[in-house]
């Protein structure tokens, strides 16, 4: 895996647990996402400062929040991995393995074979 692409899918893993986290919790903080992603506070804190550079998040005192465009990137993401676990569990993939399955393929799947899978989910 190249380094853009690791870099990338490391994105989309914080931007995903910060909104599942803000679907959850009143306010999200940086400790809320290294507890949920089982990660250093430290590893947190330079992936935040990546996403803040883009315009992905912002805080407010210590509350973090997606920003319009890091909330349409993290619903995407959490879309794709919805729909590939279902698509999974439905080939008779094991929970367990479409979970994890599912984390890694969001991240690398081209459009054209996920727009296949959902019309396939859809049908």
């Amino acid at each position: 895996m190249n380094e853009t692409v690791k870099h990338n899918q490391s994105e989309e893993d914080y931007l995903e647990s910060i909104l599942l986290l803000s679907q959850e919790l009143n306010y999200v903080h940086r400790i809320d996402v290294a507890r949920r992603m089982n990660v250093s506070q430290a590893a947190v804190n330079k992936a935040v400062k990546i996403l803040l550079e883009k315009g992905y998040v912002f805080e407010e005192g210590k509350h973090l929040y997606l920003s319009a465009s890091g909330n349409d990137k993290a619903c995407e993401v959490l879309k794709r991995h919805r729909s590939l676990f279902r698509f999974l569990v439905k080939l008779g993939v094991s929970e367990t393995t479409a979970e994890n399955d599912a984390c890694r393929l969001e991240h690398e799947i081209s459009d054209e074979t996920f727009e296949k899978i959902m019309a396939f989910l859809e049908d």
